[in-house]
């Protein structure tokens, strides 16, 4: 588990603060999680038939019992949004951030801005009538926020 970790999640979740998750790209993660939880564990003999057989993806989260992928990624995220609030508005990572878009939008899509992804976040710890670049200036406050996004229980 410490080289899954430490090596495997690293790697595959490199840059994971500036994605912006699609349902597509979401199911290819958890998929990925799985199979790499599968054989971490291995496979389970049932007490009635006798048989071996594959665990469940219930069952890997159990023996695993931390957070999973999406709240790492979201957690991530939070986390380096609080180090880009931080800066200076001049910074061109900020305005990357909080900037609007220019131009027009492909037919039958929408910008996708980092900030929505902040927002999002902040809905699910039930924060969003906080404006979320004056909560990121109170370090300790941001990384309650951060924390509660993490263990957030989702099924």
């Amino acid at each position: 588990m410490k080289i899954y970790r430490a090596i495997i999640l690293s790697v595959a979740l490199y840059g994971c603060k500036t994605w912006y998750l699609i349902l597509k790209n979401g199911r290819r993660l958890r998929v990925f999680d799985n199979r790499v939880l599968g054989r971490i564990f291995g496979s389970k003999r049932d007490e009635v038939t006798g048989e071996w057989r594959k665990l469940h993806n219930e069952e890997l989260n159990d023996l695993y019992s931390s957070p999973n992928i999406f709240r790492v990624i979201k957690s991530r995220r939070m986390r380096w949004a609080g180090h880009v609030a931080r800066m200076w508005d001049s910074s061109g990572v900020y305005r990357v951030l909080v900037g609007k878009h220019e131009g027009k939008t492909p037919i039958g899509r929408l910008w996708c801005r980092g900030e929505d992804n902040i927002k999002m976040g902040l809905q699910e710890v039930r924060c969003e009538a906080m404006d979320w670049i004056d909560l990121c200036q109170d370090r300790y406050s941001w990384r309650a926020v951060v924390s509660a996004v993490m263990n957030l229980w989702v099924s």
